[in-house]
């Protein structure tokens, strides 16, 4: 009699401690999870309710993002029951899963805003495959005059160039105009394309030139020296090719339609041969724009020119 009371006393300690365990909740919180909130409570509304050996085999077989940090939250979970409380995992069941919204963080991705704005290819790719073309050094309030000087030096340079070349072609045939200062020097190279129509029967025209733009500028105490580098394909320079085109226009060279024509219809005409990879800073791209001035009317004149050294 003694033991079967003792028997039923082991079965209510039994029963008592698997009430007790049903009754045992285990939390397990997760934060800071970047990730939709609708996208996870539809993943928790698979698995509520369910066991906790069923849930991870859903969770390892459904092919959303938010399934594994929900697996593991709950493995988590199980691991605090099994090593804090002593529970058996198989009886482990899913009764409560939530999410909450936390404070929704803006990723900014590039993309497109209004119209795209046109740029100077060579100031686009100045500091890697182009340099400058004046080279000195100024205080920040003398910069501009230093700018301005710049400016008359080439067109001092332009003006006798185009009036004593030999020929009357109208094309000057200066590519560039390279400017370096020094405290006592100030060394310009031009680069053209037909030296020998300027210099030709007339060496000294050199020294000419040099007393030109000292007079221009009145230059006392700095010293000018002036050097011309001939280019080896004139035309294939931007500047040149324009020059040679506006002087076509002026000339009234036949042209297709339009107002270059004569007709009163404003238009663009281009044309186009091989690639122009403009957007590609390594890509050397020589650029000029050219205003003509007519008897009918202002023309411009872009040449984008792309020097493929391979």
């Amino acid at each position: 009699m003694t033991n079967m009371l003792r028997n039923k006393n082991k079965d209510l300690e039994v029963r008592k401690r698997e009430k007790e365990d049903i009754k045992t909740e285990i939390y397990a919180l997760s934060q800071s999870i970047s990730m939709s909130a609708h996208k996870a409570r539809r993943v928790l509304d698979q698995i509520r309710g369910r066991s906790y050996q069923e849930t991870l085999m859903i969770l390892e077989l459904m092919p959303y993002r938010a399934c594994y940090p929900i697996f593991k939250v709950i493995y988590s979970a199980a691991a605090n029951a099994k090593h804090n409380m002593g529970l058996n995992e198989e009886y482990l069941v899913i009764i409560k899963a939530t999410v909450d919204e936390g404070t929704t963080v803006k990723k900014l991705k590039p993309r497109a805003r209004g119209m795209g704005q046109k740029i100077n290819p060579l100031g686009f790719r100045l500091g890697t495959i182009q340099g400058h073309h004046s080279l000195w050094f100024a205080q920040p309030k003398n910069y501009s005059k230093g700018l301005q000087e710049d400016q008359k030096i080439r067109e001092c340079i332009k003006n006798y160039v185009q009036k004593n070349m030999r020929i009357s072609s109208g094309v000057e045939g200066i590519a560039r105009i390279e400017i370096q200062k020094r405290i006592d020097l100030i060394q310009i190279i031009i680069h053209m394309g037909f030296p020998k129509l300027l210099v030709e029967g007339k060496p000294r025209r050199i020294e000419e030139l040099q007393m030109n733009v000292q007079k221009e500028l009145n230059y006392v105490n700095r010293k000018l020296n002036i050097t011309i580098t001939r280019i080896t394909k004139p035309y294939g320079h931007p500047n040149i090719l324009a020059e040679f085109i506006a002087g076509q226009l002026r000339n009234r060279v036949s042209i297709s339609q339009g107002r270059i024509d004569g007709k009163e219809i404003a238009r663009v005409e281009w044309i186009r041969e091989g690639r122009v990879p403009l957007q590609t800073i390594r890509a050397k791209i020589d650029y000029c724009s050219y205003r003509v001035r007519t008897i009918y009317g202002v023309l411009g004149i872009k040449i984008w020119i792309f020097v493929d050294e391979e």
